[in-house]
């Protein structure tokens, strides 16, 4: 039986939209790790709580990650994301890691990646993230797993919006200053983080290669997710999709 599982599970992790590990062999996740666990560390040295320093670590983490869906041929905006996420969330306080979470997961979904179609397990994973997101108070941030199945080929399906539908039993992490000048600095750059682009990186199940057309697509929601937080005064929690944001911009112009 104890085989069984772990044969399920294996063939659902393969089949998934959403699974990709973390392989160590390579420089830039090495980095990813290590500078997650710098940040935490450092952030505890400085006299954070363990639960701030956790927080400035999976800042730093999803920053990183999110920069290599919103970027995926160009891993030095993932290097450049991580650090600017750990300095906002430790100088304005961490933010709500669901709400990083969801916007790594949705922006997987859209952009590709992956190189498989959003799943049944996928979708109510992405539901799920948008209704804890919701039910955290952050709206902003649930929307976007929320639509991310309406907008993404071959998985048009509606019921996952539901999720941002779920009463919010919290105000959420709100804005802070380090956080909304992170937000508001990517949006100065969105005019050229959402021109088309090129894309040549093979999705991780070759021979599939990244589709220009889902990234733009994934930063264009970027930008109106980081527009909804800036409006609504919820910057805290989106610091991670807003350091990768500002990186890729920041590539860009320059």
């Amino acid at each position: 039986m104890t085989q069984a599982l772990s044969n399920t599970l294996t063939d659902l992790l393969q089949e998934s939209a959403l699974a990709r590990p973390v392989d160590l062999r390579y420089a830039s996740n090495r980095y990813a790790v290590g500078g997650a666990v710098a940040a935490a560390v450092t952030a505890r040295l400085l006299g954070g709580s363990w639960a701030d320093a956790l927080g400035v670590g999976g800042a730093a983490f999803l920053a990183w990650a999110t920069a290599r869906e919103l970027d995926p041929d160009h891993s030095e905006t993932a290097t450049v994301a991580l650090p600017v996420a750990a300095a906002a969330a430790w100088m304005g306080g961490p933010g709500n890691p669901l709400s990083g979470l969801a916007a790594l997961s949705a922006l997987r979904v859209m952009a590709g990646t992956v190189g498989r179609g959003p799943t049944a397990v996928d979708l109510a994973a992405l539901a799920g993230q948008a209704g804890l997101s919701a039910a955290c108070g952050e709206k902003a941030a649930a929307l976007l797993p929320a639509v991310t199945p309406y907008v993404t080929p071959g998985a048009k399906a509606l019921w996952p919006m539901g999720g941002a539908l779920v009463p919010a039993l919290s105000g959420g992490a709100g804005a802070s200053l380090p956080a909304s000048i992170t937000g508001l600095a990517a949006l100065i750059l969105a005019p050229r983080l959402i021109e088309p682009e090129l894309t040549a990186a093979e999705c991780d199940h070759p021979p599939r290669t990244v589709q220009p057309v889902r990234v733009q697509r994934a930063r264009q929601a970027a930008v109106l997710t980081i527009l909804g937080g800036v409006v609504t005064g919820q910057t805290r929690s989106l610091v991670p999709l807003a350091a990768a944001a500002l990186a890729v911009g920041l590539r860009r112009q320059g």
